[in-house]
């Protein structure tokens, strides 16, 4: 069935009850404006999907997934999404939240000579991102894509889970690949089983926050590459470089529950965000484990068959993901 394919609107111009007031970010898909309610003066976030995103059926169902989450989920860490109404169009009506993104007050730490965030605030941030994780995975959704671009913190360091364009709910029959592109998750936070084209879980959330605290405590993320197919290649076959070496005042405690987040093997991760939570709460009680970190197989010697065998795996692996990508994107 063919989508009836609107055209596009620009700030000044009414939608029903509401004034678009100006254009605040635009992405591949929609553009987001800051709005006034008509009827109540209130201020609100219109999300429009752009004309091509209404004429393909998977994008829309994706658009309708993310409104129907933001309308299910009710805490004060997760945007909400408003409904209720009849509507002349396609659109989204959210909270609207004052604020920065996370990404940008990295960016302005970065500028600074510290370059990471103060340790408290870093830990703050990251409790109150895994309070509201832990309402979300108890509802059954995963976000799959969460980053600091996705998180925005008020003037009190509140924060609010925002974006749930690619969120999954775990009982959806429908698998939606994360993958390099913008729209399909972000290789710095991406996990190692979503980089393998897993449907991935609540514990691929808790390894993106853990590569989220790992930037703010230390100033750069998990891994760096020149490409980001050498960025997933690392975060699959490599551990993160320990945090402590890069900000020695990170405590040992605080670089285990680091370790423990970014585990590559999703059953030695923190099964729940409250895990998690509860250790970065009592420092005092965590375990620092004897852990050897395990060898960089690119800096190992291996004579003959192995180390042959070693870069043909590690060129398959970029090979496969492109295949995987061109697959999901023929379906």
């Amino acid at each position: 069935m063919l989508c009836q394919v609107t055209t596009p609107v620009a700030a000044g111009e009414t939608l029903d009850h509401y004034r678009l007031d100006a254009e605040v970010a635009r992405s591949g898909m929609s553009t987001l404006f800051r709005a006034t309610d008509l009827r109540t003066g209130r201020q609100v976030a219109i999300k429009l999907p752009h004309p091509e995103m209404e004429a393909d059926p998977i994008l829309l169902e994706r658009f309708r997934r993310e409104e129907e989450i933001g309308q299910e989920l009710d805490h004060p860490g997760i945007v909400k999404t408003f409904d209720g109404e009849e509507r002349s169009r396609r659109y989204m009506v959210i909270e609207w939240v004052d604020g920065k993104l996370l990404r940008a007050i990295l960016n302005q730490a970065g500028m600074s000579r510290r370059r990471q965030l103060p340790i408290d605030r870093a830990v703050k941030l990251t409790l109150a991102i895994c309070d509201a994780l832990d309402t979300m995975h108890k509802h059954g959704v995963v976000h799959r894509d969460l980053k600091p671009e996705n998180v925005m913190v008020d003037a009190n360091d509140q924060i609010k889970l925002i974006d749930f364009g690619i969120a999954m709910k775990e009982d959806a029959r429908r698998i939606t690949h994360a993958s390099v592109t913008p729209a399909l998750g972000t290789p710095d936070y991406i996990s190692p089983e979503q980089v393998k084209g897993q449907r991935g879980d609540q514990r691929s959330d808790i390894y993106a926050l853990g590569a989220m605290l790992y930037e703010m405590l230390t100033g750069q993320p998990p891994f760096t590459g020149p490409n980001p197919l050498a960025v997933m290649n690392e975060r699959v076959l490599n551990d993160p470089r320990p945090a402590r070496q890069l900000n020695p005042e990170i405590s040992p405690e605080l670089e285990e529950i680091l370790s423990r987040a970014l585990e590559r093997e999703p059953r030695h991760r923190y099964a729940t965000a409250a895990e998690m939570a509860w250790e970065l709460e009592h420092p005092e009680l965590v375990g620092v484990s004897d852990r050897e970190r395990r060898p960089v197989l690119h800096g190992r010697k291996f004579p003959g068959m192995h180390k042959m065998l070693l870069y043909t795996s590690l060129a398959l692996v970029p090979v496969l993901l492109f295949v995987v990508m061109l697959l999901l994107a023929r379906r």
